[in-house]
């Protein structure tokens, strides 16, 4: 805050005051010639009134100056920091719109980017599932053989069973053909033989 220049305000205030008393004394020795004079007469009344006014207008002056300057100081320090907190925020504001620019010229690198990641990955899935599949492929293709060569086996074995059914029948009818009755009761007494011993 500006220091207050006393003298300077103690000689403004002499002046004012010698202006008026001045001024009182020359309206007042104004009259005096007739009826004209009568009503342009300045009362010591009015002097006194303006002299009043005047100590007034200047205590006024005086008692409020402190406050009204002190006001005017805190109203001038608040826009002040107001201000300063505007060009703050207008310095971030800057800032970030700088950086929204930044990354809308880097938005195309980005998503060319953002796109050979997605590809990259695609063709990762990709080379897991083709694996996967694979290897589901030769446990099928393994368990295929493995019925393949268990089926083989039991039409093998099934054909063997009926080479033998067939070659006993034709041997049982070869037989019945080639045999007597002399043999039918040949045999049968060896077999009576063979129970009784």
């Amino acid at each position: 805050m500006k220091k207050i220049n006393w003298k300077k305000h103690l000689k403004v205030s002499a002046t004012v005051v010698a202006i008026v008393g001045v001024t009182t004394v020359v309206w007042a020795s104004g009259g005096g010639h007739g009826e004209a004079a009568h009503h342009n007469a300045w009362h010591d009344i009015d002097t006194w009134k303006v002299l009043n006014f005047v100590l007034l207008v200047l205590g006024c002056f005086f008692i409020a100056r402190k406050p009204v300057a002190q006001f005017f100081s805190s109203r001038t320090k608040g826009i002040e920091e107001e201000l300063t907190g505007l060009e703050q925020k207008k310095a971030d504001a800057e800032r970030k719109l700088a950086e929204y620019e930044a990354r809308f010229r880097n938005l195309e690198q980005e998503s060319e980017m953002i796109v050979e990641d997605y590809i990259k990955q695609g063709e990762e899935a990709k080379q897991r599932i083709l694996e996967a599949a694979e290897a589901q492929a030769e446990k099928l293709e393994d368990m295929a053989k493995r019925n393949i060569e268990q089926e083989f086996k039991a039409a093998k074995t099934a054909l063997k069973q009926e080479v033998v059914d067939r070659a006993m029948e034709q041997a049982q009818a070869l037989i019945k053909k080639s045999i007597t009755t002399q043999d039918q009761n040949r045999l049968v007494d060896e077999y009576l033989k063979k129970v009784e011993a």
